[in-house]
Parts: structure tokens; C-alpha cells; sequence
């Protein structure tokens, strides 16, 4: 657990907020809190006219990467339920990797 990390490419993130919804009912948070939520770069326009519009997903404190499902060999609810699949789990060591091809990917490890 301790090497674990999220992998998260934004590029292609469709905002449904599938990931939240999954954390929320995993781990019974109360109204306003979050294990992950999905921040929104609202659209603005660049200056070649093309426009800047992302969703970010990003864990929280809360996010424990759902040790109790990861130590039964399952993946965090929102790596399971994501369904862009913009969000991968392991360790940190592979996920390194996959930043270097990707220009909108962060890796977590909350």
C-alpha cells in the first residue's frame, strides 16, 4: 500500500463523476466531504482560438485508495467505476512510466 498511486489522465476525463459518486458509497462520507472529486477548468478560449476545457479528477485526504478493497486484491472504487477508464492503480514505480506520453496525467499518491 504504501508504494501505491493513482494514475490520472485528464485529457480524456468526461466530468460524469463517476468516481465520486463510487468513493462516496465505499466509504459512507458524509454530505460535503470526498474521497475524490472532479474539479472543472471551465472553458475558457486560448489565443489561437482553440478552447481550454478539463475536468480534473483529484483525491482528497480522505482517499486511503480503498485499502480495505486493494488488500482483498480489488481495485479502488474509483479506478473500478471510472468509466472515461481515465484513472489506473499500482504502484508507483509502473505508473511513472505512462507520464512521460502524456501531456494532461497526473499520478497521486494520497
Amino acid at each position: 500500500m504504501k508504494g501505491d498511486a493513482l494514475f490520472i489522465d485528464y485529457e480524456y476525463c468526461s466530468g460524469c463523476k463517476s468516481c465520486e459518486i463510487a468513493c462516496r458509497n465505499e466509504h459512507d462520507f458524509k454530505r460535503g466531504q470526498w474521497g475524490i472529486r472532479v474539479l472543472e477548468d471551465k472553458p475558457w478560449q486560448l489565443d489561437d482560438g482553440s478552447w481550454n476545457w478539463n475536468y480534473i479528477p483529484l483525491p482528497s485526504k480522505l482517499c486511503d485508495l480503498c485499502a480495505d478493497k486493494v488488500s482483498r486484491g480489488e481495485e479502488p472504487s474509483c479506478v473500478m467505476h471510472c468509466q472515461a477508464k481515465v484513472i489506473e492503480f499500482g504502484s508507483y514505480d509502473e505508473l511513472i512510466a505512462k507520464v512521460a506520453d502524456k501531456p494532461k496525467t497526473m499520478i497521486i499518491r494520497p
